[in-house]
């Protein structure tokens, strides 16, 4: 295995034309039960032409694993957030979490060569304006509409007007979310599933202000990845797209089974594993979702 220094080098507050960037040494009223019309918008965008670069905003549990999976297929990836710690975090899972790289390495879905190269592609910054020149924003903050609309903003005087910018979120209306910014025709949704290094489907989600263009290009990045991206039209009126809207009924249908007395909620996950062969119950998904599939 190859020697990998555990942190990353300090990161600086400094602008990406004036120093290198700091990275690991190799390392929710009635509502209409259809959405009538809601189709790509057919205009001319300038949408990159091929995405290169990709900054994540937000290096948690979500953000780590985009990051992990952009950096293996090649893109140069910096992730940006708001303290040294959670850099370092960032950083601590992608090499040694529970999906991180040497364990890919460990297991040989990946060699040590592809670990060391996705580690050259990854980069580090407390600064919004260090990803001034990318070409596709990844927002990975945590779920509260309010707090990704400040980001999106801020990000929207930071960053290049060509750039994409694309919402991680698992259920806020896309459109509630492009409020803030200039760049309707490249903001869309683009929901991966945790954890988000080895899960393959990526939702991506248009409104009627998103380009065709832009959902080519995402849908492009997705399969660089080793995703499967799926188009799902924007419902301004519902909570969750596709996959979560039906789990959430899942999840809905089990608490109506505990408060009847039909089953505990350990025999409940035990049926849908052993019944419908899922890998973990709805009961079980619901605690891992919300706090991070690394203490599984």
């Amino acid at each position: 295995m190859a020697r990998l220094r555990r942190n990353p080098t300090q990161v600086k507050d400094v602008m990406p034309s004036k120093t290198k960037s700091a990275k690991p040494a190799r390392a929710k009223t009635a509502v209409p039960t259809e959405i009538q019309g809601v189709e790509p918008a057919q205009v001319k965008s300038s949408v990159p032409t091929e995405i290169k670069k990709v900054g994540v905003l937000g290096g948690g549990h979500v953000g780590s694993g985009c990051a992990q999976a952009l950096a293996l297929a090649g893109f140069h990836v910096t992730v940006q957030d708001l303290h040294q710690e959670l850099i370092d975090k960032c950083l601590e899972t992608i090499i040694d979490g529970r999906y991180g790289l040497k364990r890919g390495v460990e297991l040989e879905k990946i060699s040590e060569e592809q670990m060391e190269q996705a580690l050259d592609n990854l980069h580090f910054t407390l600064r919004v304006e260090f990803l001034r020149d990318v070409d596709l924003v990844l927002e990975c903050v945590p779920e509260d509409a309010n707090l990704k609309k400040r980001v999106f903003a801020n990000a929207e005087r930071a960053i290049k007007p060509r750039a994409i910018f694309a919402t991680n979120t698992y259920g806020f209306p896309i459109d509630g979310l492009s409020q803030t910014v200039k760049r309707k025709d490249r903001f869309i949704g683009m929901h991966w599933f945790s954890p988000t290094s080895i899960m393959k489907l990526v939702e991506l989600v248009y409104t009627r202000d998103t380009a065709e263009e832009t959902i080519r290009a995402v849908e492009d990045v997705c399969q660089r990845a080793g995703k499967v991206g799926i188009r799902v039209r924007d419902n301004p009126h519902k909570y969750g797209f596709v996959a979560y809207r039906i789990y959430l009924a899942a999840i809905r249908e089990a608490e109506q089974v505990i408060e009847e007395g039909i089953a505990s909620r350990e025999d409940i996950d035990k049926a849908m594993v052993l019944g419908f062969n899922w890998p973990v119950g709805p009961l079980s998904m619901m605690k891992y979702h919300e706090r991070g599939w690394e203490e599984r």
